[in-house]
């Protein structure tokens, strides 16, 4: 009867377990009665942490995204200069869906992930980790005193993004094999340019 919840946060292993159901069957097969059969509690217990399936996948949504965005402005924090914090970003989109490739498939299968490739304004439901990205490349323009209009801006960051996006996408699906170790090889000689 599923994975089992025992003690500890009931919400973020309603999380989990729904994340893993959606994966596994897709968002229309998703319910609370099935993410509570997953937990082993009862029918009526997911609905003390939300009202139905969309608040459910919301959620979902929020708690991938807030993990995501930790880690990122984990790894920036540790970068001694710019060049180093978008190195640090780079590899982190990467081994953070290495690690979990779950997030991946659930984030850019089936959620809506608006992300304006723009950096001449500011759009209030850009993806955070997106909006992360375009602060770091234009901290970057800055740093090095690089004038950029707005079509070299535009793709300037859609390269950087298809770049890590592309590599954490072959890295997660599960019909590609490597002779090489995403964590060693690949990530340690990843360079954004």
């Amino acid at each position: 009867m599923g994975d089992g919840y025992h003690h500890g946060n009931l919400r973020q292993a309603l999380i989990d377990a729904g994340l893993k159901l959606i994966n596994e069957s897709g968002e229309e097969n998703l319910s609370l009665r099935k993410v509570a059969l997953q937990c082993n509690v009862s029918h009526a217990a997911p609905y003390a942490h939300f009202k139905d399936k969309e608040e459910l996948i919301e959620a979902i949504k929020e708690s991938v995204t807030g993990s995501f965005m930790r880690e990122l402005q984990e790894a920036i924090g540790k970068a001694s200069n710019v060049d180093e914090e978008i190195v640090n970003m780079g590899k982190t989109y990467v081994t953070f869906f290495v690690k979990n490739p779950d997030y991946f498939k659930f984030l850019f299968g089936s959620q809506n992930i608006e992300a304006h490739l723009r950096c001449d304004n500011e759009y209030k439901d850009d993806y955070p980790p997106f909006v992360l990205l375009k602060e770091e490349y234009l901290k970057y323009l800055d740093a090095h005193n690089m004038r950029r209009s707005d079509d070299e801006k535009e793709l300037d960051i859609i390269k950087l993004w298809s770049s890590v996006h592309g590599l954490a996408s072959i890295a997660c699906m599960t019909g590609v094999k490597t002779s090489l170790d995403w964590n060693d090889k690949i990530l340690s000689d990843l360079r954004i340019t």
